[in-house]
């Protein structure tokens, strides 16, 4: 049985959830205090989403989903953002959020949106390696056994995720990728509106492998996709 971890202050909006999801037998568990949901979820294992309101009191949620993220790669984690809080939301998904619902939801939407991200966590996706042990580009060196990225000679850290896309582009430098190719491939899901997860992580893999003369190893194909350039 899955479980889910509810961090909502608002308790109309937190037992809602909680009674909904459970209904369709998840098992839930709620938290009104961001302090105390840290605490709960930096030390525990035993829990397979997040829906994670942004505004809470003890602990921000954007700080929250921060240090999950780092903590915990592959943690499917939803935010909740108020409807006009668009940079939130941008925030939220730049810090590795997979999905939002904005207030007010529809139970149903709900519902879906939870479906839909477990469904994406029971697949277990994982692109194929590349054949090679060690990808090599101009001032970039990608080691698969090791699980190590160096930007001239200096150690990146990237998320699973962040790897994975990273490979799986490199490995096939100069082929151009849609987004839903990269969400079936990279992610083992593909869905209408989830074109945002694959941004975000793009745009996270350009900062970290920004390099000093602004060269751009993973490229835009405008109305396309993406693509790795060939600078090897």
């Amino acid at each position: 049985m899955p479980r889910i971890i509810v961090v909502e202050d608002d308790p109309a909006i937190g037992e809602m959830l909680t009674y909904h999801l459970k209904d369709l037998n998840f098992d839930v568990q709620l938290f009104n205090d961001g302090l105390d949901a840290k605490n709960y979820l930096t030390s525990n294992n035993d829990f397979d989403l997040v829906i994670l309101d942004i505004m809470l009191p003890g602990y921000n949620g954007l700080d929250l989903c921060r240090e999950l993220r780092q903590l915990k790669p592959d943690l499917l984690i939803m935010m909740l953002t108020s409807l006009d809080g668009e940079a939130d939301r941008v925030i939220g998904l730049e810090l590795g959020a997979d999905d939002y619902l904005t207030k007010p939801f529809s139970v149903r939407e709900c519902q879906a949106r939870v479906k839909a991200l477990l469904r994406r966590a029971q697949r277990n996706p994982a692109p194929s390696p590349p054949k090679q042990n060690t990808l090599t580009f101009d001032g970039l060196e990608i080691s698969i056994d090791q699980h190590e990225v160096l930007l001239e000679g200096k150690l990146i850290e990237l998320t699973a995720r962040e790897f994975n896309l990273l490979t799986h582009l490199a490995g096939n430098a100069g082929q151009v990728f849609t987004r839903h190719q990269l969400l079936d491939t990279v992610w083992g899901y593909s869905h209408d509106g989830y074109e945002h997860t694959v941004n975000t992580h793009i745009n996270r893999l350009r900062k970290k492998l920004k390099r000093a003369d602004k060269t751009d190893y993973v490229q835009t194909v405008w109305g396309v996709g993406y693509k790795f350039a060939k600078t090897n």
